[in-house]
């Protein structure tokens, strides 16, 4: 098999349809996240992986080290919008049969892009601290979600992420950035909840909603937790006004030139998958 037959096959894996099941649905509905096994084969996150890590590395190439970072520099790597920056990433950010899956767990018609990023805890890399994703959008809705990608196995003690079921519907700590009061705060607000917390087989995906609150533990490996995610909107999005410094601060990172009100159609928020071209 030549590379380009090796390639033709990950490219269409990454916009297959993956088939979700009802209960599947119900689950993520009902406690704001969702793990899907087999998601992707070895060989598309070896391949992408490869990728992925090589533009980490020229790109966090001058990070501080790691006893001059703060809990939430140590907890790990991050670079974002990979997408806008490698044409190979980009093959892998816009592939359908993520994004096929945020439509169907959302219910919406389709889906665009907020921002990728990938989070590489490294080895000896501290905890990321509880917190809820949508605290730092400014969209108009709650209709977000993130495709959590290990683009390896990812046992306990590597700092998988870690749920707080039903936590999607909990008001509190909705004010909070992710740090040391987030974590000490929101460990004892959410102690009435399950937490999931279990290792990531290869292939395996998470998905969680914009108000779900999650963590994850400590990387005590010797090899980096590497993980890139995608963070999806329904696609009829609208711009919300800002409600804290950090919404302030996406709105001109990652929504450029809108207006509040208007659809998030920035060159930055492309449909990545929508029923209505079907």
């Amino acid at each position: 098999m030549t590379a380009v037959d090796v390639m033709t096959i990950l490219r269409n894996e990454l916009d297959a349809p993956f088939l979700l099941t009802p209960e599947q649905i119900n689950f993520y509905a009902e406690n704001g996240y969702v793990k899907l096994k087999d998601v992707f084969s070895s060989e598309l996150l070896e391949h992408f992986g490869s990728v992925i890590s090589e533009r980490v590395a020229e790109l966090s190439a001058n990070a501080v080290p790691m006893e001059q970072r703060n809990t939430y520099g140590k907890a790990f790597l991050q670079i974002m919008n990979l997408w806008t920056q490698s044409e190979a990433v980009r093959e892998f950010v816009f592939g359908k049969r993520l994004a096929r899956i945020a439509v169907e767990l959302m219910g919406t018609i389709g889906v665009r892009i907020y921002h990728d990023q990938a989070l590489y805890k490294e080895a000896g890399g501290g905890i990321t601290p509880w917190h809820a994703d949508q605290y730092y959008w400014p969209t108009s809705s709650d209709k977000t979600v993130t495709a959590w990608v290990p683009l390896q196995e990812t046992p306990l003690a590597m700092g998988p992420l870690a749920f707080c079921e039903k936590s999607h519907r909990f008001q509190v700590g909705r004010d909070l950035e992710i740090g040391d009061d987030s974590e000490l705060t929101l460990k004892e607000a959410l102690a009435q909840f399950r937490m999931e917390e279990s290792g990531f087989a290869l292939g395996e995906v998470s998905f969680h909603s914009g108000w779900t609150f999650h963590r994850a533990g400590a990387n005590s490996t010797d090899h980096p937790r590497r993980v890139m995610t995608v963070i999806y909107m329904d696609e009829d999005m609208r711009l919300a006004a800002p409600k804290n410094k950090n919404q302030v601060r996406d709105i001109e990172r990652w929504c450029p030139g809108l207006q509040i009100g208007e659809i998030i159609d920035s060159h930055l928020n492309p449909v990545i998958y929508s029923t209505r071209s079907e």
